[in-house]
């Protein structure tokens, strides 16, 4: 049997799997899909249907999940020969994606959407679907790779293409969720899987891709969430207290953000001012210079591991935002999280958002960001 990088092995090697190929509509996870079936595998796609709108959620390349892409899907399982189907998951994925989403800002975090979908839809509600019905298997396009150990574990690992690399946003995966995943593109470049897609007929081979969040189809956030949440005006002030304006709403802004901060005065030394900190409780926005961004440590709660939980200190790189760079760090679970220490300060680093853990290309895990240790102003 034909294989490709990822395909489960062990218990699995050289027997026909029940592969369950999740198809956005997109060319990644239809090239995904064919090479799965390619591979010898009993493939079926399903396309998930997460908007109970669904013509909403595209405009140009923004968002996903449209009619439109349903369509695109299905004409994409047509010509790979595989059966296909439409899972309504709409309610599921506003409770645990959208109003998440929200709530998170409200609580003044940043959190990341696309890594909640896989935990809580695709990797969960998906999976945990596709195990009941029989099936060994999820596949995805998404661009990272998996590698067998000659133990039966398994280890999540960066794609070969760290301009599309997604492992970040895969962190939250845990053993037996990997146990049960395929990643076919994890070896392939972007340009690679279009000119592939382009030679086995399918339509989608120069569909854009779909970016920013899907479910906030024009681009703005501050937007869908003043929708949401409603207008709230406080203050904005520097960081030894004074008002420099005034906002509509506290959850309009995240950490390190410099445009639209709408401050009447510049600061005495004539440079950019940053926000700092955002408080809910007393709806203020803090802003202050670029130096006031620096992160030397952070805690982070709600850890999940690719593998084993690490035992002691130990010395990894983190990725801390989704486009980020690594740095290298300490990290160590106590009682109180996941302490971590970077070895250079990191700017823009927000509540919420996840921190991931590296070691080499493989990935350790992934925790939630909850409270950061910066450096001080005056330093």
């Amino acid at each position: 049997m034909t294989e490709f990088p990822g395909a489960p092995t062990g218990p699995n090697d050289g027997r026909r799997l029940r592969v369950l190929a999740a198809m956005s509509g997109g060319v990644d996870s239809a090239v995904a899909a064919a090479r799965a079936a390619e591979a010898g595998h009993e493939v079926t796609g399903v396309h998930l249907a997460l908007s109970s709108n669904p013509q909403s959620f595209r405009t140009g390349a923004r968002g996903c999940c449209t009619i439109e892409d349903s369509r695109d899907a299905r004409r994409a399982a047509d010509v790979i020969g595989i059966p296909f189907y439409v899972w309504d998951l709409a309610e599921r994925f506003r409770e645990d994606v959208i109003d998440d989403f929200v709530a998170e800002y409200a609580a003044g975090r940043t959190p990341n959407p696309c890594l909640r979908c896989n935990e809580k839809i695709k990797f969960a509600a998906l999976l945990d679907k596709a195990i009941a019905l029989g099936f060994d298997a999820v596949c995805t396009g998404h661009y990272a790779r998996i590698v067998d150990l000659p133990s039966g574990e398994r280890e999540l690992h960066r794609a070969v293409d760290m301009a599309k690399d997604q492992s970040y946003v895969l962190g939250v995966l845990t053993a037996d969720q990997l146990a049960h995943s395929l990643f076919p593109l994890g070896d392939t470049t972007k340009d690679v899987i279009r000119e592939e897609a382009e030679r086995r007929g399918l339509a989608v081979a120069k569909k854009p891709d779909s970016h920013d969040i899907c479910f906030i189809t024009d681009g703005d956030t501050q937007g869908f969430l003043a929708r949401h949440l409603g207008t709230a005006k406080g203050d904005i002030v520097d960081t030894d207290g004074t008002k420099l304006g005034e906002h509509d709403g506290a959850y309009g802004f995240t950490i390190g953000q410099r445009k639209g901060l709408r401050i009447g005065r510049p600061a005495a030394d004539g440079k950019p001012r940053y926000v700092l900190d955002i408080s809910p409780v007393n709806n203020t926005v803090t802003v202050g210079p670029a130096e006031g961004l620096d992160v030397l440590a952070l805690t982070a709660v709600k850890p999940r591991w690719c593998g084993a939980e690490p035992v002691g200190a130990g010395e990894y790189t983190a990725q801390l935002r989704a486009h980020g760079e690594e740095v290298p760090v300490t990290a160590e679970m106590t009682d109180g999280g996941l302490n971590v220490r970077l070895a250079t300060p990191a700017r823009g680093i927000a509540p919420g958002q996840a921190v991931v853990l590296y070691d080499g290309t493989r990935v350790v895990g992934s925790a939630t960001i909850a409270t950061t240790e910066r450096r001080p102003v005056d330093a």
